[in-house]
């Protein structure tokens, strides 16, 4: 009997290995499932906090200065430009919306850019990252006034050109839309939309204007919801 034990002992070790190895797997394949659907909605609580943070954003706009003449559109961001140049966004509101070219579009940190096409459900817009775009700026508090557009090879940066070399500019000033008007055209923007601030400037021994470069307030590459201004 002790000799027939001893003989048969690996086989049964064998089974019972063979069971337990089954029995982890069924624990493994459940534990993955379970790990799968909290993943799920962990990452669907993620998007929850950050959607509801751009709209309180657009919620605590102070609409009664620059947008006071204006009616909110709320949209959402459906289509992105392919490439590293934030160019263009499409947007889910169009003209069926109240929306029209040309109309300002914002969001909770600041300008975004333009309306510049649009169809009865969805608009394009033109960000003011965009080469082709440019925008009156005023630095606040009390000037000088200039030109907004994105330094080239950089698309997160924007020059404010036109400032002569003798105007006291420094880091940190904020950086408005202007909104100026000459009787005849008129900027497509209100004045007073926050912009960006302030990063550095520079003055060349023979230039008669500063360089001064801006941080925009809004991330380009970050947006999901925007608000027409109509």
């Amino acid at each position: 009997e002790e000799g027939a034990t001893r003989a048969l002992k690996p086989a049964r070790d064998l089974v019972n290995w063979v069971s337990e190895t089954f029995n982890a797997r069924g624990e493994n394949s459940e534990l993955k499932t379970d790990v799968q659907k909290l993943r799920s909605r962990l990452a669907r609580a993620q998007s929850a906090v950050g959607e509801n943070q751009q709209l309180k954003k657009l919620l605590n706009l102070d609409r009664g200065g620059a947008l006071a003449d204006y009616k909110p559109m709320t949209a959402r961001v459906i289509g992105r430009p392919p490439t590293v140049w934030y160019s263009t966004v499409t947007i889910d509101a169009g003209s069926g919306d109240g929306v029209a070219v040309n109309d300002p579009v914002i969001n909770g940190d600041g300008l975004i850019g333009r309306v510049t096409d649009l169809t009865h459900w969805t608009s394009n817009v033109t960000l003011i990252t965009d080469p082709e775009s440019a925008v009156s700026g005023r630095v606040l508090p009390n000037g000088p006034d200039g030109v907004l557009q994105p330094e080239a090879g950089d698309p997160s940066t924007m020059l404010l050109d036109f400032i002569d070399k003798n105007e006291p500019i420094h880091e940190g000033q904020i950086v408005q839309t202007a909104g100026w008007s000459n009787g005849t055209i008129s900027s497509a923007f209100p004045p007073g939309i926050p912009i960006g601030e302030v990063r550095d400037t520079t003055i060349g021994q023979q230039e008669t204007y500063q360089h001064i470069r801006i941080n925009p307030f809004a991330d380009m590459r970050d947006l999901d919801y925007v608000q027409v201004a109509t």
